[in-house]
């Protein structure tokens, strides 16, 4: 293990970068997992571990954790809680920080499965969002996740610490739109999630199979162009007078419903 004393030091300025650039999590492959929990599940998942970050008291406070988390990583750095603080996302760091190599899950997305059940994201911007719907989509044992190229960052720290672990689990795929992903795949069936007394009631759809559940923007929907594209409008019947729905909770109540 390599004790680090320096907030110059080349690693922890990567590290920092990491935390708060998309671009240079895109650009090195790499994210950051905080949490005990969070760098468990990315052992237990076949995650690449290139650099584990702890402090003294994490390690010797969690002790048998800490060595399993030692043996998969390729290096282990402990620094001091100020140095950590710096890498760190959360206003209460446990001491534990991972830096992992990006997942490439694009095999599981070479064909839908026949009678697979998606969600696809257009346009989500949330990262809590994101992390929740992840975590809700893994719960109920959804296929997979699609995610248009502006949707927010899927490695975002608060993502991947929202998803409790789920990012690492649940396959997904980024695309450039989902109206290109519609387009390459025509042999589901598509349901764009719209706020339309006209759309279908989602409690009076019957989802056939493949399908895939379009979910949009938390404040302007689904794009045109991808509604357009899909053949079903589906909507979730509110009695109360909120306009919409939260994105992660109107994407957990399509899920449900799809998954039935």
């Amino acid at each position: 293990m390599l004790f680090v004393t320096s907030k110059d030091n080349s690693n922890i300025k990567k590290a920092i970068k990491l935390k708060s650039s998309a671009k240079e999590r895109r650009k090195s492959g790499l994210f950051l997992a905080e949490g005990l929990r969070i760098c468990m599940d990315a052992v237990r998942s076949g995650a690449e571990i290139q650099t584990l970050y702890v402090t003294e008291k994490a390690y010797q406070k969690h002790s048998e954790d800490f060595a399993v988390l030692e043996a998969a990583a390729q290096n282990t750095v402990c620094v001091s809680e100020n140095i950590f603080a710096l890498m760190s996302d959360t206003q209460s760091p446990q001491g534990f920080l991972a830096v992992i190599k990006t997942l490439d899950k694009t095999n599981e997305f070479d064909t839908i499965k026949c009678d697979g059940k998606y969600l696809a994201l257009d346009n989500v911007q949330d990262p809590s969002n994101l992390g929740t719907v992840l975590r809700s989509a893994e719960a109920f044992n959804v296929s997979g996740v699609i995610l248009s190229s502006d949707c927010c960052d899927i490695y975002n720290p608060k993502v991947v610490r929202g998803s409790m672990g789920a990012v690492f689990r649940i396959p997904f795929i980024t695309y450039n739109s989902i109206e290109e992903f519609i387009k390459d795949n025509p042999k589901a069936y598509y349901y764009a999630a719209v706020v339309n007394s006209d759309a279908e009631s989602l409690t009076d759809v019957k989802f056939q199979t493949p399908c895939v559940v379009v979910v949009g923007n938390e404040g302007n929907g689904i794009k045109a162009e991808t509604e357009k594209a899909c053949a079903n409008k589906i909507t979730i019947h509110m009695e109360g007078k909120a306009e919409s729905l939260n994105a992660s909770v109107a994407a957990a109540i399509l899920m449900w419903e799809m998954m039935k």
